[in-house]
């Protein structure tokens, strides 16, 4: 016996259809077919609603229709449909119907079977005043299941069952890994950017997963006959450090999420699709966590960032940078914008062996591969110089890189894609440089709150306010002009270690 919907109900799946293509999906949810279903005003459903306690009025204005244009010629294929609301339409047959004769499906068997099935729908109608109980009551005996041929609502039996049992211990693995990662980087971390994407990512996960009905996932689950739970390796059973947790984790993750992509696909090829996403945030994620605590070890105890330019120095450049470094600078940039590749490279090299016989970190600015051929610890990059990862290709995966930020989307960016540490400023107008408008204490305060990774301010600091810089929560600075032009370079930048020093101090202190 073949079950054909009936013309009202028809009309509403393919308004649930053309509501999915509206809204960029390829096929309908049970969502769709629920809002479809209460589209028609004056149709049974919504009668039958109110008869039990909806508020309609207040769900339309909640809810208002959509201009759609509705082929009612639609052909009502498998793929229009995600693989729930097709459970649900099997379900739909096994309720009596007032309105039809046997052999048809109609609207008011969807309609409970639908609230029966999608906990998440019927509390968002309970909210508009549903009586829910009296509502179900009207479906207390159903008929047994009828022996239905090729019909095009039909699906395996079995084959929801398993793919439901897939879905839901990948979804329930993924979100553990993301609560994980996110606890690392609350309280290991104390990271605000971080926490916030994971937590971000830990809700977008809930919200695709949501247009599954929990009621189908939960109903699969089996945790007693899983042959999975006293499955493990050694390897699971231990972590010797919380570095382990996080990659573990993050490893973790993005199988989840492609086990979650891969079977999502059948359900849905929007919800793969979302689920690709995720897993490509994964990654990204997982650089941000590892190569940011690793550049905190790194760069602990540098606090003085000293930029050195040969045109600036009172004394010679070497010995401007020796007596910085002498002085108390833990790294050194050298910075020219006016020299030849051959020059640029040859001085970079020089500094560089200085530099490491002195036990300070080198930086080349703006150029990875200057940095790269000079051997140096790292490259500094400008909003306008390579991206991170670009330049990433050049320098390979040991050395630093910085990024000059001057607002809160430039840090998280830079913190995205996995800078080493990051420039904040300018923090006051520079002598050296020339910005369209500063950043200010502002910004400073603003980053200071936001992440860990090690930020240095920058921008027109001396002696006379690098006090306002670190009450404003810097711990870490960059200077150029105050130390290069000085008549004592060490004696200066032995004043501005004494002023850090002082700051940290008084910070570690505090109750």
């Amino acid at each position: 016996m073949r079950y054909e919907p009936t013309p009202a109900l028809h009309l509403a799946l393919c308004r649930a259809i053309a509501l999915a293509r509206c809204a960029g999906r390829t096929a309908a949810t049970p969502a769709d077919l629920l809002h479809s279903l209460l589209a028609e005003t004056e149709g049974h459903c919504v009668m039958t609603l109110r008869q039990h306690g909806l508020d309609v009025a207040a769900w339309q204005r909640s809810h208002p229709p959509t201009n759609l244009v509705v082929d009612e010629g639609a052909a009502m294929k498998d793929d229009a449909f995600t693989l729930p609301l097709r459970h649900i339409l099997l379900r739909a047959r096994e309720l009596p119907s007032l309105l039809t004769e046997e052999g048809s499906l109609a609207s008011d068997q969807v309609l409970l079977a639908l609230l029966a099935e999608d906990a998440q729908l019927r509390d968002l109608l309970v909210n508009f005043g549903l009586n829910y109980e009296a509502l179900a009551a009207t479906a207390v005996c159903p008929s047994a299941p009828l022996v239905v041929d090729d019909s095009v609502l039909e699906v395996e039996p079995q084959a929801p069952v398993d793919l439901a049992r897939i879905l839901d211990a990948a979804a329930n693995r993924a979100a553990e890994a993301f609560r994980v990662l996110e606890d690392y980087a609350r309280f290991v971390g104390n990271d605000v950017l971080l926490t916030r994407k994971l937590k971000q990512l830990r809700h977008d996960l809930a919200k695709a997963m949501a247009q599954l009905s929990p009621t189908w996932l939960l109903t699969a689950r089996d945790t007693v006959h899983d042959v999975g739970t006293d499955v493990s390796t050694s390897s699971e059973r231990q972590r010797s450090s919380v570095d382990d947790v996080v990659r573990a984790n993050a490893r973790r993750l993005q199988e989840a999420l492609r086990s979650l992509e891969e079977f999502g696909k059948i359900v849905d090829a929007e919800l793969g699709r979302t689920l690709q996403q995720l897993r490509y945030e994964s990654y990204t994620i997982e650089k941000a966590l590892v190569l940011g605590q690793s550049a905190r070890q790194r760069l602990e105890h540098a606090r003085l960032y000293v930029l050195v330019t040969e045109s600036l120095c009172r004394a010679s450049l070497v010995g401007t940078v020796r007596e910085a470094v002498e002085g108390g600078a833990e790294i050194i940039q050298l910075r020219e914008k006016n020299r030849s590749d051959r020059e640029l490279l040859s001085l970079a090299r020089e500094l560089r062996r200085l530099t490491r016989r002195l036990g300070a970190l080198f930086i080349v600015n703006d150029r990875p591969d200057i940095a790269q051929l000079s051997d140096a610890d790292g490259v500094h990059l400008g909003q306008d110089d390579l991206p991170v990862q670009e330049a990433r290709r050049i320098v390979g995966p040991e050395r630093l890189i910085g990024v000059s930020t001057h607002n809160l989307r430039q840090l998280e960016r830079a913190v995205a894609e996995g800078a080493s540490y990051v420039g904040i400023g300018p923090t006051f107008p520079s002598t050296t440089k020339e910005f369209a408008e500063l950043a200010g204490l502002e910004y400073l305060r603003a980053a200071a709150g936001a992440t860990t990774l090690p930020a240095f301010a920058i921008g027109g600091i001396t002696l006379t306010n690098v006090s306002a810089v670190l009450s404003a929560g810097a711990s870490r600075i960059a200077v150029s002009h105050a130390i290069c032009t000085a008549d004592d370079p060490r004696g200066v930048a032995r004043a501005f270690k004494d002023a850090l020093n002082r700051a940290r101090r008084a910070d570690t202190s505090t109750p």
